[in-house]
């Protein structure tokens, strides 16, 4: 697998919008690794800490800072560069916050999607363009179905809904203007959308996110607080979804018309477990702590949802790798190096050896 995405995207030119997030930073680090020429456009990091600064690795891309709102800036950025490939993984992506500024949460997740679509519409070179939603595009109705990605999009808060949005939008872009039965004809572009499930794993940050809460937490001797223990995610570690972003992106260059669709990358069902399980699991591979839980403030949150990756394992041949265990040790593995002093080239190796860790 890593022979095969190493000759495609070795000396090629992929843009990543959100390069300065959690999961941003990971793919354009892994990119980097695959020889790939990397330009990040995103906005500065949302966190203190955060994995871009900590790595350093604005020193090993070309880091542009813009908003993906932006559609002049954006054009300019692409058209300068001529990327081969564009990953899309700007956006606003905290469930809560959309409920404290909805209209920013559809302007960055939906507007913001049509300006990069809109931009690729005036390039040529672009061949392959990911489009990165969430498992919350779907109309949940919290049962133990998995949804496949011909289910009813929806999303019962703003943040859910904009990403459902944004599937509707990138759909009608790909019949209207990027359809996979002419790829070759009229444009050359492959356009593809992938949804993933509760990604973990080191160098995240994000406010209102159960596991950098938990580490935030431990790493002060403080009580976790969790507000909805029985709700049940399916969690994964970042590289998984990354790595079928990066085989979906190669898959998608040579063979556009076979694999521009919408993809999901989700977990194994024994992934699949509560809050409560989960935070226990993390207190157990910290070595100490404790939790408790607090009343909510009553705003909606899916109770329980689950994918179905079946077309992305026939299809792609993509799988999951780690149990819930070894996602849990791997993570808290990561944030124990970082808060025992591992900082700045040495982290940045640190990083490189997970990714080839995953790989083998």
């Amino acid at each position: 697998m890593n022979k095969t995405l190493t000759d495609l995207y070795k000396n090629k030119v992929a843009l990543i919008t959100g390069h300065t997030g959690f999961k941003g930073s990971w793919i354009s680090l892994w990119l980097t690794e695959l020889g790939a020429e990397v330009v990040g456009y995103s906005l500065e990091p949302p966190t203190k800490p955060n994995l871009f600064e900590s790595i350093n690795l604005e020193e090993n891309i070309t880091h542009i800072d813009g908003d993906v709102r932006d559609e002049t800036h954006l054009l300019k950025v692409i058209q300068k560069y001529q990327p081969d490939f564009v990953f899309h993984m700007a956006a606003q992506s905290i469930v809560r916050r959309s409920y404290e500024n909805p209209k920013d949460t559809y302007d960055t997740n939906v507007m913001g999607t049509i300006a990069v679509l809109e931009a690729i519409r005036q390039v040529e070179n672009v061949r392959a363009c990911i489009i990165v939603t969430s498992d919350k595009c779907y109309e949940n109705k919290e049962w133990l179905y998995s949804y496949r990605e011909i289910d009813p999009l929806g999303g019962y808060d703003p943040y859910s809904s904009s990403k459902g949005c944004a599937e509707l939008v990138t759909a009608a872009y790909r019949r209207s203007f990027f359809n996979p039965e002419i790829i070759g004809k009229t444009h050359n572009l492959a356009l593809s959308s992938v949804r993933a499930g509760n990604v973990i794993g080191g160098g995240d940050w994000g406010e209102d996110r159960l596991l950098p809460d938990c580490v935030r937490a431990l790493s002060n001797d403080e009580t976790i607080l969790i507000r909805a223990p029985r709700s049940i995610r399916p969690w994964q570690y970042v590289l998984e979804p990354l790595e079928g972003y990066l085989l979906l992106g190669a898959r998608m260059y040579a063979d556009g018309n076979k694999y521009s669709d919408a993809w999901n990358f989700g977990p194994n069902d024994s992934n699949i477990v509560t809050v409560e399980e989960l935070v226990s699991l993390v207190i157990k591979k910290w070595g100490s702590g404790n939790y408790a839980t607090y009343f909510s403030d009553g705003l909606h949150e899916a109770g329980l949802l689950k994918l179905d990756a079946s077309k992305s394992r026939a299809l792609l041949g993509w799988k999951p790798t780690y149990s819930i265990n070894e996602t849990v040790e791997r993570t808290i593995n990561w944030y124990k190096d970082f808060y025992s002093g591992v900082k700045g080239d040495d982290l940045y190796e640190l990083c490189v050896k997970e990714i080839r860790n995953f790989i083998s």
